[in-house]
């Protein structure tokens, strides 16, 4: 989940060990997002609960942040994200 907050904008990514699904997102607090996701507000998740936030990273703005969103939704980008989650 690309994630906007606490005076940093982050990148994360939650996954739903349920389904074995992926989701990539911004916002501009991590937990709160988090836990809408949960509670199934977000109506691209809600099927899929629970999340598990696995990954985010802090950037100094929003349009920084979103960038970075747009790339891990890339080929490139989940190939990366991939690798960075198996060296964890």
């Amino acid at each position: 989940m690309i994630l906007h907050g606490l005076n940093k904008d982050t990148s994360g990514k939650i996954n739903s060990f349920t389904r074995s699904r992926r989701y990539v997102g911004s916002c501009a607090d991590i937990e709160q997002r988090v836990g809408q996701h949960n509670a199934g507000i977000s109506r691209s998740t809600k099927h899929w609960r629970p999340w598990t936030l696995i990954h985010h990273e802090a950037f100094d703005t929003r349009a920084a942040a979103m960038q970075r969103e747009r790339y891990l939704k890339t080929g490139r980008g989940r190939e990366e994200l991939d690798r960075m989650l198996v060296e964890v």
